[in-house]
């Protein structure tokens, strides 16, 4: 079965509003064994939205739309919907009274156009919508599906767990599914060299790599008509790639770098402290987005200045002088110095040169070194980082984090 979404609203075309319903959407349709093929969006015109339902009931069995089912006079999806099935609106009287009591909680008076939104193409199944006041519906046709949601997301979702998803899952004999592997220390473009042949002779499982924030992902899908033969699919797949790339693979369950080092130092009974100058409390931030954090996570410190470097970590200030803020030394010094403070199994320290501006010949912009002190070793990687101070910053806190899933792999605490 194939599938196209269609989202209605100007609102949408203009930017105002993110389209996040067809993201939604396609996931949870492609999980069911449903090739989503198309996504269209349309303004509130009856005349364009009834050219691109035409089009989408041409590509697909089934269409999904999202939006203009308000009681407004721009709010045209359902009656466009009716006349490209050929079917009258009738009222549906249950919402009608679901309508009026809704407003009668409220001690307001219903407008005369809310009545409009108990109207439903005739033979429609009815989708009862308890978080607002305007119902789906699935009309059939020929053996064309169309199902017509509200635009709020709240609205949106609530419907189609409870009825639409049910209602496809007893559609479709296959369902599709997707594991995500997470990769970091390797760029994407990178990481389609190493799998190139995989990628140019997929049919199922399918791969494909996306990447983001300093880190890349790969995507393998299957589909099948049951669990295990998806399975059975996808964790060859997975070996194969593990054969070429497992050293830069840091979670098969498509979690955050944060929250797979977060349960490493829980699950070690390990604490940190962290000292970070360049990133100015990103790395922190990361590991504070992390519910039960507080269990490993001691202190962070923002020593961005040289004095700050000195009072509160008790760097020697010839180490600065001689070597400047931005070097190995620096960075060795930060870590073992909020180790020493914190009392902590592991010290983090990053130190650098953001951008756009400070840098030098020899120290360009992109410098940065990350340092990691514990009671047997100190670490500190040189990292020649690219892009604009935000981009420097944010990778250099994911190397920070994935030097620390590596101490801790190979035990050098």
């Amino acid at each position: 079965m194939n599938c196209t979404i269609l989202t209605v609203g100007t609102e949408l075309l203009m930017g105002q509003i993110v389209n996040t319903n067809a993201a939604f959407l396609s996931k949870e349709i492609n999980d069911l064994g449903i090739n989503v093929l198309y996504h269209l969006t349309v303004g509130d015109n009856p005349n364009r939205l009834k050219k691109m339902l035409k089009i989408a009931l041409e590509v697909s069995d089934l269409v999904v739309t999202t939006g203009g089912l308000g009681p407004t006079q721009d709010d045209l999806t359902k009656e466009t919907i009716a006349k490209s099935l050929g079917k009258e609106l009738v009222l549906h009287e249950p919402t009608l009274e679901k309508i009026k009591g809704f407003f009668s909680k409220l001690n307001k008076e219903m407008s005369p156009n809310n009545k409009k939104q108990a109207l439903i193409p005739e033979g429609s199944i009815v989708l009862d919508n308890d978080n607002g006041t305007a119902p789906g519906f699935i009309a059939e046709v020929d053996g064309k599906m169309v199902v017509s949601l509200p635009g709020p997301p709240r609205e949106m979702k609530s419907l189609f767990f409870d009825s639409v998803k049910p209602y496809l899952q007893s559609k479709s004999e296959f369902k599709i599914k997707s594991k995500i592997l997470k990769f970091v220390g390797i760029g994407e473009s990178s990481l389609e060299t190493v799998l190139e042949d995989l990628i140019t002779d997929q049919t199922n499982p399918t791969i494909a790599t996306y990447a983001g924030g300093g880190e890349v992902s790969l995507r393998i899908t299957a589909k099948g008509k049951t669990d295990e033969e998806i399975d059975a699919l996808i964790n060859p797949m997975i070996k194969e790639v593990e054969s070429r790339l497992e050293k830069h693979i840091y979670s098969y369950c498509d979690e955050s770098l944060e929250k797979i080092v977060a349960n490493m130092l829980i699950d070690n009974n390990l604490k940190i402290s962290l000292a970070e100058s360049c990133t100015g409390g990103l790395l922190a931030s990361k590991f504070t987005s992390i519910s039960g954090i507080s269990k490993t996570l001691d202190r962070a410190i923002v020593t961005y200045s040289n004095n700050a470097k000195i009072q509160e970590l008790g760097i020697d200030e010839n180490i600065i002088k001689d070597y400047g803020a931005v070097s190995e030394e620096t960075a060795e010094a930060m870590a073992q110095g909020v180790r020493l403070v914190a009392k902590t199994d592991i010290g983090v320290s990053i130190t650098g040169i953001a951008g756009p501006t400070g840098g030098t010949s020899e120290k360009p912009v992109g410098l940065v070194y990350v340092g990691i002190a514990t009671a047997k070793n100190i670490i500190v990687k040189k990292l020649n980082l690219t892009g604009d101070r935000n981009k420097i910053r944010s990778y250099a806190a994911i190397s920070a984090l994935n030097l620390i899933r590596q101490v801790i792999i190979k035990d050098s605490l």
